[in-house]
């Protein structure tokens, strides 16, 4: 099947019409045109030179005119054996299947693999996906009044389709369609593994005991015939055993002494067993299935704050030992997820050095590939996973019900052995969504579908992992009582990022905040006819970048218009004007958001264990725009980059805000790691020149402790170096004091006397 072509037309010209096969297509006079798979067809379209570079200017507009389009995907399939089965991993979106001029199957979800089993002939058989307007087929369900969505995303109520595609503010408009995963022809099996599931159910007392779920299909009529064997190693430990079989679906439950255990980045190694399942018959093998496995065991303690800010907990513990979590949010890598498999090299690379521990993977994006877990298994970055819903009251109905049950077991099931995965999350903002946005407020403790739904998916088949049922989620005490978040999303005002939002914000675990910087000028005049202008005449924003703010509709007042003259007004808080010349403007808005990422990732940091961790947002761009991430689309990396990374550092040296008295700022040593360090540490005022303070000390294991307080005066706008070394390796760090109303050329003074004047693209 490397052979694909696609055929399309528009819906009033075939919504009536039987097309069952390329003759019908050829017979009907469609379009044909070289398509990939996987893929989507925009991009095949782009490359047939039937659409501009959809990222270019505002050519994503045009991709909504598309949106009525039937597309047709035909291929030949040479097939050895007739009893073949055909396994599509990923259809996007609502699709029929037919081979050899038949109907084989059906599907409507475009996050679950399926198979089918057509009639096959031996040689070449033919093979023809129809995929329906997505928009068109939610038509014909009707959606309750107390299903409520963002202005451009009702349709993924209906159907199961990532909800980013239709567009939000981070992502456009692109009501993507394609076959975005392989397609696979595979031999029918008699006897072979159909899953399984290990979980580490004890640690202690140097052994750790693990259960192994397995289920298997034999053909013969007693089990016992059948045995199972499993071995694994990591190094120099091993385990092995095996058992015979009673009946299909078992357990095997075993102990590994002195095991290696799985830990994630700063507490640890990441140690993970080879772990290979065989399945015999009468001694003889008839399949074998392999995985890692982390022995490990994660735990969400997760309490409710008192009416007045106190109390509450929201932390994670892996293997006995809390965590701080320093993340980020994984938000599409591209609207067109056939390519998503080309992003992934660096991307993943650049999660990685910018000293993550979690990475959230967000409910509008889809759920990654087996890549990605792999990634975060050896890596030891823990995965937060959102099932496939955002910013949404969805339906509580039958069919939602089931169709998101169908697809819950299913992702369990494929992802549940990976060490990495530590939570599933119901949604994003779903509960947030139900107590009063658009004017409903309903308690979100009703929601079917996130407290009964999901809950009992994640309990059914994979016991032994954590389950929130949204983020930020919203309990019973919570929402009877409105009490205050300690798991929240701290977007607010978005107006000075040390003003008293961000400031005095209580919960102990941020899970999204961000804030704006633009990408590099090379890139701004990469996907760009008129960088420099960013607003018109009439002091509104132009087409272009409203466009690349994610406006699908781009005028003044539309959804996501605010975006750019967002950006603009944080450049002015933090400088007092705006630059007129581009480059000088784009390096102050990137110093804006490299300082406020920088503040919030401290704030946490210095509050440990009253604060028990960040996930910023976010790390990537899934296409060029203006936007929050700290490395645009081109891979190219902002300011913020360097800061984040800096401020990441497993053993950091920071300053806190000013005493009350205005007089007095704490110098901490904030340390992630299992150990006491032994650092020796200088601070220079560079606006001075004078050492302020210097010394040796011990950061202690897991703790923020002050080493020093440093007097300033009070307003002073001063740059303070910070530098330690920890091993015989030099660290540094910074601080500015009073960073408001900052003079820009002396900022940019300041960091090229640090180094820090690493601006990429200019």
């Amino acid at each position: 099947m490397n052979h694909w072509e696609l055929a399309y037309c528009e819906n009033r010209k075939c919504e009536t019409l039987e097309i069952r096969s390329r003759a019908d297509i050829e017979r009907l006079g469609f379009p044909v045109i070289p398509a990939e798979v996987p893929g989507n067809f925009e991009t095949d379209m782009m490359r047939a030179g039937l659409l501009p570079d959809l990222f270019f200017s505002d050519n994503t507009l045009l991709a909504q005119k598309l949106e009525n389009l039937h597309l047709w995907y035909m291929t030949e399939v040479d097939v050895a054996d007739p009893s073949s089965v055909l396994r599509f991993e990923g259809v996007d979106t609502v699709a029929e299947i037919y081979v050899n001029g038949k109907f084989a199957g059906s599907h409507d979800n475009m996050f679950t693999a399926f198979e089918l089993s057509p009639d096959f002939h031996v040689g070449k058989n033919e093979l023809l996906v129809h995929i329906r307007p997505v928009c068109i087929a939610a038509r014909d369900h009707v959606l309750p009044p107390s299903s409520t969505s963002q202005r451009y995303n009702y349709p993924s109520m209906v159907f199961r389709k990532a909800g980013h595609m239709f567009g939000w503010d981070i992502m456009p408009r692109i009501v993507s369609g394609g076959i975005w995963k392989p397609v696979t022809l595979k031999p029918k099996k008699s006897n072979y593994i159909r899953d399984v599931y290990a979980a580490t159910v004890s640690l202690g007392g140097g052994w750790a005991g693990v259960n192994l779920h397995y289920s298997v299909a034999v053909d013969g009529d007693f089990t016992t015939e059948y045995s199972i064997k499993v071995r694994g190693t990591c190094r120099d430990s091993s385990f092995s055993c095996e058992d015979v079989l009673w009946h299909t679906d078992g357990l095997i439950r075993f102990s590994v002494k002195n095991p290696y255990l799985w830990w994630p980045k700063n507490c640890g190694s990441p140690d993970l067993y080879d772990v290979t399942v065989e399945l015999y018959r009468g001694g003889e093998p008839c399949d074998c299935y392999r995985f890692s496995l982390g022995i490990r065991q994660i735990r969400l303690v997760n309490e409710d704050m008192d009416p007045d800010g106190t109390g509450g907990e929201f932390r994670f513990e892996v293997n006995g030992k809390k965590v701080f979590i320093m993340g980020t949010n994984w938000v599409p890598v591209s609207p067109f997820h056939g390519s998503d498999g080309e992003r992934y090299p660096k991307a993943l690379a650049l999660l990685d050095d910018i000293g993550c521990n979690m990475v959230r993977c967000w409910g509008g994006n889809v759920y990654e590939s087996d890549t990605f877990y792999d990634f975060c298994d050896r890596h030891g970055i823990l995965v937060w996973q959102d099932f496939s819903m955002g910013c949404a009251c969805y339906p509580n109905d039958e069919r939602s019900m089931r169709q998101l049950e169908e697809e819950a077991v299913v992702q369990i099931r494929r992802l549940r052995n990976h060490a990495s995965l530590a939570l599933w999350a119901g949604d994003n903002e779903c509960d947030a969504a139900a107590t009063g946005w658009n004017g409903v407020r309903i308690d979100p403790g009703q929601n079917l579908l996130t407290r009964q739904v999901l809950k009992r998916a994640v309990m059914t088949w994979d016991y032994a992992r954590c389950y929130l049922p949204s983020s930020p989620y919203i309990s019973e005490n919570a929402y009877r009582d409105h009490l205050p978040l300690q798991e929240d999303h701290l977007w607010g005002p978005r107006d000075y990022f040390k003003g008293d939002y961000y400031r005095n914000a209580r919960c102990h675990f941020a899970s999204e905040t961000g804030y704006h910087g633009f990408p590099s000028v090379d890139s701004l005049r990469t996907f760009l006819k008129e960088p420099e202008k960013l607003f018109d005449e009439n002091g509104n924003t132009t087409r272009e970048y409203l466009v690349h703010a994610a406006c699908m509709e781009p005028k003044e007042g539309a959804p996501y218009a605010y975006r750019i003259r967002l950006a603009y007004k944080q450049v002015v808080t933090l400088f007092g004007s705006a630059e007129p010349g581009l480059e000088d403007f784009v390096r102050q808005s990137q110093i804006s958001q490299a300082e406020a990422k920088k503040y919030f990732i401290e704030r946490f940091r210095i509050g440990k264990w009253r604060r028990t961790g960040i996930i910023w947002w976010n790390l990537l761009d899934g296409w060029p725009q203006v936007s929050d991430a700290v490395v645009d689309y081109y891979y190219r990396k902002k300011l913020a980059y360097s800061y984040i990374k800096r401020s990441q550092s497993p053993v950091c040296l920071m300053f806190d805000e000013p005493e009350e008295s205005g007089t007095l700022i704490a110098l901490h040593a904030v340390n992630d790691t299992p150990a006491d360090r032994d650092i020796s540490y200088r601070v220079t005022d560079l606006t001075t020149g004078r050492v302020v303070s210097e010394g040796t000390a011990v950061a202690k294991a897991d703790e923020s402790v002050i080493l020093d307080k440093v007097i300033i005066e009070k307003g002073e706008k001063h740059f303070y170096f910070i530098e330690w070394t920890l091993d015989g390796i030099k660290h540094t760090n910074h601080y500015m004091t009073n960073i408001r109303d900052i003079d820009f050329s002396e900022y940019l003074a300041y960091i090229g006397k640090c180094g820090y004047d690493e601006f990429e693209g200019f």
